[in-house]
């Protein structure tokens, strides 16, 4: 990984096991951004972009770090491998900076006592990418447009749990990500947009644990191929919770396949949790069956799946059905 020196702002190669303490910058992307090559030309200086840098290095300094990260100008993106590399560490990066600064770029200055609600509503909240971003650092400070501070993740964590349905314990880090279910950390992504088709499922990868290699081109197939990756490393059958009345919202289709097309589609699976082996199900049904090896090609299955079924199965002449070991906790608001 690449870090800026905050003095010099100079860049300099380091892995991440002899990193040295760093900064990190969030933000959502605008116009005249600085990329990696022009940091080495002083007209990037111009560029409306370079202030981001400017700022993160001065704050960066400020809290005690001579290194900190942009990631427009420390990942070079005219390389596929970097690309694909930088992507794949994200999640890791972010959680491995002693601080991570928030520039909410339409906070304006005139609210002088922006509230938690003033905060969330800003677009930052609405992107796909900022998801990792808010999860992963352990320290997260939240500044305006002027560059002033506003509040930390910690002091807003009750509030941002009830907007984006994250739990507490998860956003403070007193839990690993991995202990939520594959359903309830889709529903984190179901309303977050991307500008690239493809990285509704690149942003998600760190969420999952999951490493796979960058196809930008290929459209909605990057997200089936993060489910593929899901379930070749989980048996969480709440993958297959997702509700085909939730992507027809979205614009979308009915479809034909077990994985869902979107994270759209799992805008209401929230609080969906695994039930353990033996435990009673919905209504009056039980399961006697363990989970599954799902890596055996699962969406060649004509299966629909619904959470909440508790007729009988001939009430769906056309439909098959079949109930998932899990079960959905609402948290008290």
């Amino acid at each position: 990984m690449r870090l800026i020196n905050t003095e010099t702002l100079e860049l300099e190669e380091f892995y991440l096991k002899n990193a040295p303490p760093y900064a990190i910058l969030s933000h959502t992307w605008g116009d005249e951004e600085v990329t990696s090559q022009d940091m080495a030309h002083p007209v990037s200086s111009q560029k409306k972009g370079y202030r981001k840098i400017a700022e993160t290095c001065r704050l960066a300094q400020e809290a005690g770090f001579d290194w900190c990260w942009v990631d427009t100008c420390c990942i070079d993106k005219a390389s596929s491998a970097e690309l694909t590399e930088s992507i794949n560490s994200m999640f890791n990066w972010y959680s491995a900076a002693e601080i991570c600064v928030v520039f909410l770029e339409d906070l304006e200055p005139s609210i002088h006592h922006a509230s938690a609600d003033n905060i969330i509503q800003c677009r930052w909240f609405t992107r796909g990418w900022t998801l990792q971003e808010l999860i992963a650092p352990s320290v997260v400070r939240f500044y305006d447009s002027t560059w002033t501070l506003r509040g930390t993740k910690s002091e807003l964590s009750k509030i941002i749990a009830r907007h984006t349905r994250i739990p507490i314990p998860i956003l403070l880090n007193d839990d690993s990500v991995q202990l939520c279910s594959v359903a309830g950390r889709m529903s984190w992504a179901a309303n977050r947009e991307t500008t690239r088709l493809e990285d509704q499922a690149y942003s998600l990868l760190g969420i999952f644990g999951v490493n796979m290699p960058l196809l930008y081109g290929e459209g909605p197939k990057a997200f089936r191929r993060l489910q593929e990756e899901i379930i070749k490393r989980d048996n969480d059958l709440t993958i297959f919770a997702w509700d085909v009345a939730d992507w027809n919202v979205h614009g979308g289709y009915i479809s034909q396949s077990l994985f869902a097309p979107s994270p759209a589609a799992f805008a209401k699976t929230y609080g969906v949790s695994i039930v353990l082996y033996g435990a009673p199900m919905i209504g009056s049904l039980h399961s006697h069956t363990r989970p599954h090896d799902l890596t055996s090609r699962p969406s060649s299955i004509p299966l629909e799946l619904d959470l909440t079924i508790s007729q009988p199965c001939r009430k769906f002449p056309r439909n098959s059905f079949t109930a998932i070991q899990c079960k959905r906790y609402f948290p008290p608001r």
